[in-house]
């Protein structure tokens, strides 16, 4: 076969697995998302939703005389003039002078399908001290606002105490949030202690909101602990004063003498390696470790004097396509680590297995196998740490480059094209059975 004609037949084969790759890559992305918008919701509704607590609100309330004057015209142009008294509803909002939190995260992933889930269980209490700074009118009372952060959400042992009593089956629910009212008589300097607790489970990430806007925060602490090392922070969130690793997981703490800020404090639950989107990417780069394997392969069946057809060469690309279509349908059945090494066991054995037939054991399991192992189980298994893949894409091919510039630097490439076919070894052929 000439030269040019080998190595166009060898270029086909690998646009063909290309082609074989992406409509992979798409289908298992397709599928993938799917199954996140179908069972997401589902989800929520078992466990619950991303929660955001935010603070609660106390305002001074009373009613107040109020006049309106209103003027009529009649036909004959005379204008007559009408003052209806009213009473109107006044609100002064209280700002909190000390805020005491705590929230203890738990972590509890699930998956289903291609998906996992990080959930988590969260366990509140606040504890505010709203102060009247202002005069109190008469006949004013204090209510308190609380929003919980999910309307829809499951809130157990709540507890909503006021100066020390708990008044958490007289409030008022209303559209996922419960308002309680203080009576009178109020005097100005009297400061309404509010403690409120409960334990609660959630998705993804759990925010606290200290303010509505960008607004003044005093005296502030809120202390988080976690069951897990790998903690992250949402974005435009407060980044913790103190923390401290402990155990498993940490120990964080927010502490502010006096604060103005309009961001809220957080933290984005961990989670294992998503194997739609992992099996997607392994897909979508899988032919850049087959064309180093195939420059590999090539160049050392022309340095061996080896025969291998354009076909050979498909059979190949079929072995390493056979790996991402294995992994892309275990993936969902199987923990994706045990999935992974599935898949590559099973294309490194057909690799190794097809080459010992066409071209003999030592060039199969020494250099043709080894360098499958290196190109698409090491590539892949690269997928499994983040930002890592284009590193160690960029050293593989450092490396090929330098061995082959190595192997083939004292090669007359002309004299090569030019009598390529005059000595190369023909396949072994089997003897027939007995």
């Amino acid at each position: 076969m000439s030269p040019f004609l080998r190595i166009f037949g060898i270029v086909c084969v690998f646009v063909l697995a290309l082609f074989g790759w992406m409509v992979l890559g798409g289908v298992t992305t397709a599928r993938t998302t799917e199954q996140d918008g179908s069972l997401s919701s589902r989800v929520q509704e078992l466990w619950g939703s991303p929660q955001a607590q935010r603070a609660p609100v106390a305002s001074l309330v009373w009613s107040e005389m109020a006049y309106h004057e209103e003027q009529f015209t009649d036909e004959k142009g005379n204008v007559t003039k009408k003052v209806t008294p009213a009473l109107e509803r006044r609100v002064s909002t209280l700002v909190p002078n000390q805020t005491r939190l705590s929230a203890d995260l738990a972590l509890d992933e699930r998956r289903k399908g291609l998906m996992w889930f990080p959930l988590y269980g969260v366990a509140f209490n606040g504890a505010w001290k709203f102060p009247i700074e202002t005069s109190v009118p008469q006949g004013a009372v204090v209510e308190v606002n609380f929003a919980f952060p999910d309307a829809a959400g499951i809130y157990d042992d709540f507890t909503f105490t006021i100066d020390g009593q708990d008044v958490a089956r007289s409030l008022v629910n209303a559209n996922g949030a419960v308002t309680a009212t203080i009576p009178g008589p109020l005097t100005t300097g009297q400061v309404i202690s509010l403690g409120i607790g409960y334990r609660s489970r959630g998705m993804t990430e759990w925010r606290y909101v200290p303010t509505q806007d960008v607004a003044q925060v005093e005296d502030f602490q809120l202390a988080m602990t976690t069951d897990f090392a790998a903690i992250d922070f949402p974005a435009m969130t407060l980044s913790p004063t103190n923390k401290q690793q402990e155990a498993g997981g940490w120990k964080l703490d927010w502490t502010f003498a006096r604060l103005v800020t309009g961001q809220a404090i957080g933290m984005t639950m961990p989670t294992h390696i998503q194997p739609g989107e992992l099996a997607s990417m392994l897909s979508f780069s899988a032919p850049i470790p087959l064309g180093l394997y195939f420059v590999w392969i090539y160049v050392l069946g022309l340095l061996r004097k080896y025969e291998i057809h354009p076909v050979n060469y498909l059979f190949l690309a079929s072995a390493f396509f056979a790996f991402n279509l294995l992994f892309a349908y275990t993936a969902d059945l199987l923990p994706v680590e045990i999935a992974f090494g599935v898949a590559s066991a099973v294309s490194v054995m057909l690799t190794v297995s097809y080459l010992r037939l066409v071209v003999g054991a030592r060039f199969a399991f020494l250099e043709a196998g080894l360098a499958q192992l290196l190109y698409q189980v090491g590539f892949g298994a690269a997928h499994f740490f983040d930002g890592f893949t284009g590193l160690t894409i960029t050293v593989l091919g450092i490396l090929t480059l330098f061995a082959l510039m190595q192997l083939t630097g004292r090669i007359k490439w002309s004299e090569v094209f030019a009598g390529i076919d005059a000595d190369v070894k023909p396949a072994p052929v089997k003897a027939p059975a007995m």
